[in-house]
């Protein structure tokens, strides 16, 4: 599939945040499970041009959202349409946001953080090149929840 990011719309903002709901234990990450990264998720000074639509034709099938930091690491959050997660295009998805990211930030490292129940995705990124580095409680979606940092080396 040919996968282009774009700088995400308003419209798309809203239509990620209303419409995309992910079943079972995964509606943790649902954007109104957490009424404050909806908020920023929504408003386009807080998006800035540090979050990308992953289009197919005319089709969003994901996000990324990029942030520096330090000089050499880039953080990632990303996202991939409900329907599409569990069926083998994970690697692929997170390889475009990868490549994007060397290409237009040109880090050493790239890092992301991964609730620690999210045994599917983990393997995901380790599949892609992601290490653990280390685990961490967060207080979010009204709870304190373990989560997984991640880094990727950006080979030169």
């Amino acid at each position: 599939m040919l996968y282009i990011l774009k700088k995400m719309t308003q419209t798309q903002a809203e239509d990620i945040a209303s419409n995309w709901h992910y079943n079972d234990e995964y509606s943790f990450y649902d954007m109104d499970a957490d009424e404050e990264d909806r908020v920023e998720f929504l408003n386009p000074n807080q998006r800035k041009e540090s979050t990308f639509a992953v289009m197919n034709g005319q089709d969003i099938i994901g996000y990324f959202s990029f942030n520096r930091v330090d000089k050499g690491t880039i953080d990632i959050g990303l996202g991939l349409k409900p329907n599409l997660t569990g069926n083998g295009r994970g690697v692929e998805f997170l390889r475009v946001g990868l490549d994007f990211a060397k290409v237009t930030y040109n880090p050493d490292h790239i890092t992301l953080s991964v609730a620690a129940f999210n045994q599917r995705a983990i393997k995901v990124y380790k599949k892609a090149g992601f290490k653990e580095v280390e685990t961490f409680k967060q207080t979010t979606n009204g709870g304190c929840f373990e989560f997984l940092k991640m880094t990727y080396p950006c080979v030169r």
